[in-house]
C-alpha cells in the first residue's frame, strides 16, 4: 500500500496484513486536541480550523456528521478529495462532482498536507485531517477524537444547541464506541482485506455475531444508548449505511444483508432520516471509491448497479422512547 516514508511518497512500502493474515490498521499519529480554552495550544475558534475529508470514507464521514448535526458549517471549513484513490493517493479534483480544490493550502494531493505538518513524516495518508490554519499544521487525524472535539470543544461556536455526548450517557457512549470498533467498524475491513481463509472467517464471524447482538439490543431501544442520539450512533451509522452497497459484496460480508435485519435496518433508516444526516451521505462516492480503488479485490473496477435501497422508507422506531434531536439554532437558546 502507498505511504510516505521520511516525507517521500512510496508505492511499495506498506503491507496491510500481519504474518497471520489479519488486516493490520496503522494507528493515527497526529493526536493533539482543540480545547474550549482561549489559552490552550489549539483553542476552539470559529474559522480557524479546516477539515479534509473523503465522502467515501466512513471515518471521515463521522466528522462530517458531527459538523452537520452541531451546525458547525460556518465555523469549520471543508475540502473534499476525489473518491477514486490512485497510486498518488488522495487527490483534489474540483472538476469531479462533489469534490473540491484544497481550499486552504492549494495542494494537489492530501499527502502534501502531511509533509507540510511534518517534513519527515512516515505513515499512511488518511482522512479525516483537522488542520489549523493559524499554525499551519495538522492538529489531529483520528476520527473518534475529531468527532469528540466537534461535539464538546466547539459548543460555543456551534450553530445548534445539541450535544451527542450528554451527561449521564457518557460511560455508555464510550463503552459502545469501543465495543463496535473491532468487530463492526474495523471488522468489515478485517474481512475484506484478510490474507487467508482463517483470518477472513474469524473476522466475518465476529462481525455478524456483533450485528446480531446489536439487532437484539435495538428491539426495545431507539438508539444504542437508549432514548438519546449520541456519538455511538454516529460511529455505527457510517458503517451500516455502507454495508449493503459495498461491504456485503466487495468485502465478502455476505452472511446476511443489513436490510435483512429486523431492527438494524429500520434503525439505519431512522438515523438517515434525522435532520442533518442524509445530506452527508454520498453513495456515488462511496461505491466508486471502494469498487474502483481496491483493484486487488476488484481488478476490472466494475461498479455494481445495485442494490436498490430506500433509506427514506418509513420506519416504526418512533414507537420507542426518544426522538430525533430538534435543529434548535444556537441563537434561540
Amino acid at each position: 500500500m502507498n505511504m510516505l516514508v521520511d516525507g517521500e511518497w512510496r508505492t511499495d512500502a506498506y503491507e496491510s496484513t500481519d504474518e497471520e493474515g489479519n488486516f493490520d490498521r496503522q494507528e493515527t499519529t497526529f493526536r493533539d486536541w482543540v480545547e474550549d480554552d482561549p489559552d490552550a495550544e489549539f483553542p476552539a475558534e470559529a474559522g480557524r480550523y479546516h477539515l479534509y475529508v473523503s465522502h467515501a470514507c466512513p471515518w471521515a464521514h463521522r466528522t462530517l456528521l458531527l459538523r452537520s448535526l452541531k451546525g458547525l458549517e460556518d465555523a469549520i471549513s471543508v475540502s473534499v478529495v476525489d473518491p477514486y484513490r490512485e497510486n498518488d493517493g488522495w487527490e483534489f479534483s474540483p472538476e469531479t462532482e462533489g469534490c473540491t480544490e484544497d481550499r486552504v493550502n492549494g495542494f494537489d494531493y492530501l499527502r502534501e498536507t502531511y509533509v507540510a505538518a511534518d517534513p519527515e513524516y512516515t505513515g499512511r495518508v488518511t482522512v479525516p485531517v483537522l488542520w489549523d490554519t493559524e499554525r499551519e499544521t495538522i492538529v489531529n487525524n483520528e476520527s473518534e477524537e475529531i468527532m469528540r472535539m466537534f461535539d464538546t470543544a466547539f459548543q460555543d461556536v456551534a450553530g445548534r444547541d445539541l450535544t451527542l455526548y450528554p451527561e449521564g450517557y457518557r460511560d455508555d457512549v464510550d463503552r459502545i464506541i469501543d465495543d463496535i470498533y473491532d468487530p463492526i467498524n474495523n471488522g468489515v475491513y478485517r474481512a475484506g482485506f484478510a490474507g487467508n481463509q482463517a483470518a477472513y472467517e474469524q473476522a466475518v464471524t465476529e462481525l455478524f455475531d456483533a450485528l446480531d447482538r446489536y439487532d437484539e439490543l435495538l428491539a426495545d431501544r431507539r438508539y444504542l444508548c437508549g432514548d438519546r442520539l449520541t456519538e455511538a450512533d454516529v460511529a455505527m451509522f457510517t458503517t451500516l449505511v455502507r454495508f449493503d452497497p459495498v461491504y456485503h459484496t466487495h468485502f465478502k460480508c455476505n452472511v446476511r444483508q443489513l436490510s435483512d435485519y429486523e431492527n438494524l435496518w429500520p434503525y439505519l433508516r431512522d438515523l438517515y432520516q434525522t435532520p442533518g444526516v442524509a445530506e452527508t451521505v454520498h453513495l456515488d462516492h462511496i461505491k466508486h471509491h471502494y469498487f474502483r480503488s481496491h483493484t486487488s479485490l476488484n481488478p476490472k473496477q466494475i461498479v455494481p448497479k445495485g442494490p436498490k435501497l430506500d433509506f427514506e422508507e418509513p420506519h416504526d422506531r418512533d414507537r420507542l422512547p426518544g426522538k430525533p434531536p430538534e435543529r434548535v439554532e444556537a441563537s434561540a437558546r
